[in-house]
């Protein structure tokens, strides 16, 4: 059998294969077709300060090769997310390794969120920073897309906990590299990415955008050749693990991502379709490294060959 669990800086995971934050919801509607324990990590929707309804419906619309969606962080907001027991409670008793993807509009949003969930830090295992929002100060900006402003967050959050942090990139940028960096100067212990990228689609019969919001994020298969090639480039300027995800929806394609560089990946879309897909990608990724004679997940990190 081989070793599947990976070393995330100070974070070990059993295995490679997360959930993205975003569609896994918080866990407890998976936890019932099979035990969500069994995954190297479960990364939750997105908390803020307060509660968000998200936006319009339909929010959601089903692509060639993926979907694009405009959900708008619906979320219980931080209060809810520690007391309910839907929520962090609920997760506690899986015995799952559990991220917690954090946002706002404001670095002092994150800082808040961040100090909240260190003084309730048990079973917690790390943050992951969606730096994917607007930037208020800067008038809607992104801060993923600037790379100063996104260091902001970065250390407004590094600032309030002790728990190891995921800066979660955005691929709407000229160069990923650095971003990468960026995140790492400011105190990230790692990276993920890709987030969505813009995306729009228009039902021909009724000439109305399909979504409420206009436009949205893509995401799923169309995506992952864009994922791999932003995956490699920012392993390769960055000392900390990577985090990969974008259209992964069997092992061979966790196993391209560890290639290019991640040191673990996470599975999102593939689990609309499927909700046991994080399960499956596991299952295939260890039968292909044991026809493979690959003996540890280490092995396959990083190692494509150029």
């Amino acid at each position: 059998m081989s070793d599947m669990s990976v070393k995330l800086g100070a974070l070990t995971l059993k295995n490679p294969v997360m959930t993205a934050s975003g569609t896994f919801g918080y866990g407890e509607e998976y936890n019932k077709f099979y035990p969500i324990s069994k995954l190297g990590a479960v990364v939750v929707k997105g908390i803020a300060p307060w509660q968000s309804h998200g936006n319009a419906m339909p929010r959601t619309a089903e692509v060639v090769s993926g979907m694009i969606n405009a959900i708008g962080l619906q979320g219980p907001g931080i209060d809810k997310f520690l007391t309910s027991s839907h929520y962090m409670p609920f997760l506690r008793t899986t015995g799952a390794t559990v991220i917690v993807n954090i946002w706002g509009r404001k670095p002092e949003d994150y800082a808040l969120v961040a100090e909240r969930l260190e003084a309730e830090k048990d079973g917690i295992a790390a943050l992951e920073i969606n730096v994917s929002c607007p930037n208020v100060k800067e008038g809607g900006l992104s801060f993923g897309t600037n790379v100063a402003s996104m260091q902001s967050v970065v250390r407004a959050v590094r600032e309030k906990t002790t728990l190891p942090l995921i800066t979660k990139l955005s691929p709407n940028v000229s160069c990923i590299a650095d971003f990468a960096k960026g995140a790492q100067d400011a105190g990230s212990d790692m990276i993920s990415l890709i987030n969505t990228i813009p995306a729009m689609a228009i039902d021909i019969e009724t000439r109305r955008p399909k979504l409420a919001n206009i436009t949205g994020g893509l995401s799923g298969p169309a995506v992952k050749p864009v994922a791999i090639k932003l995956v490699y480039e920012a392993a390769k300027a960055v000392s900390i693990p990577v985090i990969g995800m974008g259209g992964i929806t069997c092992g061979a394609d966790a196993v391209e991502f560890l290639l290019a560089g991640a040191s673990a990946i996470a599975v999102g879309t593939a689990t609309f379709a499927d909700p046991a897909a994080p399960l499956k990608v596991l299952n295939e990724l260890e039968e292909w490294m044991d026809s493979h004679g690959v003996k540890s997940v280490s092995e396959l990190i990083g190692q494509v060959q150029i």
